[in-house]
């Protein structure tokens, strides 16, 4: 075989893997999970301007917030699920999936010293990036398998908030999340019943992966590109915007 031959045919062959690529991302999803992004930075700027005084509310009791705070995170963990399915389709090699639960797993940890340093007695011990992480564990196995997952996330739903067990009320088992208070902490998202959310967000993936996602056509034509990068940068905006929020508010409120 000639070297151009032989260029040529690799250089093909790049080119298709380059496709494969970039066909795993979903420019959709990208969007859908920086609108995420945007949410959950205004819902900190909220609380943050709350923590310095310029205005009232009661984010611990007050429905609107409370609300807010829930589809946030259902859009979060929905988008998860999702982008487990995506992983799955893209072939995601054991090293790269095990390197991202791993990445997740230290930001959660660095958010709870964080959280400590800021908030001492409420601090984040198991909040959404705990929650990420554990239940892309649990819920990875259920990926071949969208309609086990979609039946296995309403259970987890529905035993998470309605079931109350007062064992379930010592510290260190606060993050299954079938105690019977809320505990005190800045952010507090249990294993039940948001892994639960994670797995309906696989039924969801795999729904519209047998559509190649032409349901969310609408949202990729009309995304703007800065959108698309937010939500592929997620984790990182996700580590860096309290601390940003915070810091600014420090230096320009009296």
């Amino acid at each position: 075989m000639s070297r151009g031959k032989h260029r040529a045919r690799t250089g093909a062959a790049a080119g298709v893997a380059s496709a494969a690529a970039a066909a795993s991302r979903i420019v959709a999803v990208d969007a859908l999970r920086g609108a995420a992004i945007c949410a959950m930075i205004a819902y900190h700027f909220s609380f943050d301007l709350n923590w310095f005084g310029v205005f009232r509310a009661d984010f611990n009791r007050d429905p609107l917030w409370l609300s807010l705070r829930a589809l946030i995170v259902t859009s979060f963990l929905l988008l998860v699920g999702v982008s487990l399915v995506l992983a799955r389709r893209a072939r995601i090699s054991p090293h790269r999936y095990w390197r991202r639960i791993a990445l997740v797993a230290c930001c959660a940890l660095l958010v709870t010293g964080g959280s400590y340093f800021v908030f001492p007695r409420t601090f984040i011990s198991f909040g959404i990036l705990h929650c990420i992480a554990l239940s892309s564990v649990l819920a990875w196995p259920l990926v071949r398998h969208p309609r086990i997952a979609l039946f296995a996330g309403i259970g987890a739903v529905g035993v998470g908030t309605q079931v109350r067990l007062p064992a379930f009320d010592a510290p260190w088992l606060q993050w299954v999340g079938l105690m019977t208070h809320k505990p005190a902490t800045e952010d507090y998202v249990p294993l039940l019943p948001w892994l639960g959310v994670v797995c309906i967000g696989i039924a969801v993936g795999a729904w519209l992966d047998a559509r190649d996602y032409l349901p969310l056509q609408g949202v990729a034509r009309r995304a703007p590109e800065w959108l698309n990068w937010l939500g592929r940068h997620s984790l990182l905006l996700y580590m860096v915007h309290q601390p940003l929020l915070l810091g600014a508010l420090r230096v320009l409120l009296p």
